[in-house]
Formats: C-alpha cells, sequence, structure tokens
C-alpha cells in the first residue's frame, strides 16, 4: 500500500540493477529507466512515503506485476531513483574544477549543483545515505566533486571531509527549505502571513527582560525575513564561513608541498 514503509533494499540487486542496463525492454516493453522515471516523478509529487509498487504501476498503465519482472521491489527502486537523479549534475567531471575561482570556486558551483537538486526533489531527504548503494552516477558524483580537491596537499580523508562539511550544509539547509514550503501549503499560509499572525503575540510575550536577547534577534530575522529563516541566505551564509574556515587549512598545505 501506498505509505507503508518499504522493506530494505537488498544490496547485491541493488547493485546488479545499478551497473546493469536501463534501456532495454520487457515483454511488457517496459524498462528499468521508464519505472524510475515514472516513480521520481511521482514522488517529486507526493513523496517518497506515497510511493508503491502499485502507484507506480498505475502511471505506466501496466499491472502492478510487470514491474517486478524489472525491479524486486521499492526498496531497489528508492536506489535507482536516488542514482538516476544526480545522472545530469555535471556536463563532465572536470566541470567543477573548469570554474573560474579556483578550489573555492568550484565548491561553490558543487553547492549549488546539490542544492538544485535537492530542492527539485525533495524526496531525496527520506532515503537514508549512510549506506546507499554506490550506482554510476553517485560514484561519477563523487570522483567530479573531488577532482577540485586533488593536488591541495590535503590529505585524502581531508579532501572527503571537507567536501562533506560542504555538502552535508547544502544537504541541511535544503532540508529546511523543504520543510518551510511543506508547512506553507499544509497551513495555507504564507511565511509572510503567519508572521503577521504571530509577531504581536511575541512582542508582547518576549518584552521585558526575561529574554531580552532572543526577543531583539528574534524580532529583527523575522521582520528582515518575514520568516522564522530564509533557507537561501542560510545556505549563502553557511557556505561563505565553511570556505572562509577551509582556506587557512589549504593554505597551509599547498605552502609546505
Amino acid at each position: 500500500m501506498a505509505g507503508r514503509k518499504a522493506a530494505a533494499p537488498d544490496p547485491a540487486r541493488s547493485l546488479a540493477l545499478l551497473w546493469g542496463s536501463h534501456t532495454k525492454p520487457g515483454r511488457s516493453g517496459l524498462t528499468v529507466r521508464a519505472i524510475v522515471d515514472a516513480a521520481i516523478a511521482l514522488a517529486d509529487v507526493s513523496g517518497l512515503d506515497a510511493l508503491s509498487m502499485r502507484t507506480v504501476a498505475e502511471r505506466l498503465k501496466v499491472g502492478t506485476m510487470s514491474l517486478y519482472t524489472h525491479v524486486p521491489g521499492k526498496g531497489e527502486l528508492t536506489d535507482l531513483m536516488f542514482d538516476q537523479v544526480y545522472g545530469d549534475l555535471y556536463a563532465d567531471p572536470d566541470e567543477p574544477s573548469n570554474q573560474p575561482g579556483g578550489w573555492r570556486g568550484a565548491l561553490e558551483f558543487i553547492a549549488l549543483r546539490n542544492w538544485d537538486v535537492l530542492t527539485a526533489h525533495p524526496w531525496i531527504h527520506e532515503v537514508p545515505t549512510m549506506r546507499t548503494a554506490l550506482g554510476p552516477n553517485i560514484t561519477r558524483k563523487y570522483e567530479t566533486e573531488l577532482r577540485p580537491l586533488d593536488g591541495l596537499g590535503l590529505t585524502d580523508v581531508e579532501m572527503d571531509s571537507a567536501l562533506t562539511l560542504v555538502l552535508t550544509h547544502v544537504q541541511g539547509t535544503a532540508r529546511a527549505g523543504a520543510e518551510q514550503l511543506r508547512t506553507q501549503r499544509d497551513s495555507g499560509l504564507s511565511d509572510e502571513e503567519w508572521w503577521r499572525q504571530i509577531s504581536p503575540t511575541l512582542t508582547t510575550v518576549m518584552s521585558g527582560t526575561h529574554f531580552p536577547t532572543a526577543g531583539r534577534v528574534g524580532t529583527s530575522v523575522g521582520e528582515h525575513f518575514q520568516s522564522a529563516m530564509d533557507p537561501a541566505h542560510a545556505l549563502t551564509f553557511g557556505l561563505t564561513t565553511i570556505l572562509d574556515g577551509l582556506t587557512p587549512l589549504i593554505t597551509s598545505r599547498s605552502a609546505v608541498q
């Protein structure tokens, strides 16, 4: 049923599917690629929890069992979806490295590309990523995003850690943005409308001596953004701060090469 928690994917089956052909049609004329495309389109609208093999089959106008001849279940399908949305992230493996601004410009480019994918496909936040099956697109993504950091004097662990720091910041702010949009949709109120409703009460309860700092800062933020936060601002502020922090490390490593 839609909304039912999917069984964990079989890693071996996921890897075989991920690295196999997605264009060879079966008896029904279906291909793995067509199934994954349909699943992504559904998840983009309704989220991953609402996705099921049945709803994908209905979108493709085929029987549910036809899907199982190509994909064993929702778990493996999710692995395929996750890999596929990153397939067109970069034109070639050196695109970030070729951006102006050296390693810093490259990481800014990488951050914005990942932000675009995460905001276009908010269901990605529902996918456990610690043991994601490494498909061709995710592997290519990792290779591409590491290249601008290679040759700067960082150790391999430091290269991975620097990239992870940037990507987890992007993921966190994109997740906050997705939650913000979901709250707006569910409440029927824009952030500006919500802020206008609560600001008089907040001004009253946070005035005085009990919360002087929180009251002042919270009011300033709310008036500035007409919201509790602005994800795009958080992305830019955090990314600048992270890159500023990486600069002396990379400079010191480069100096001893």
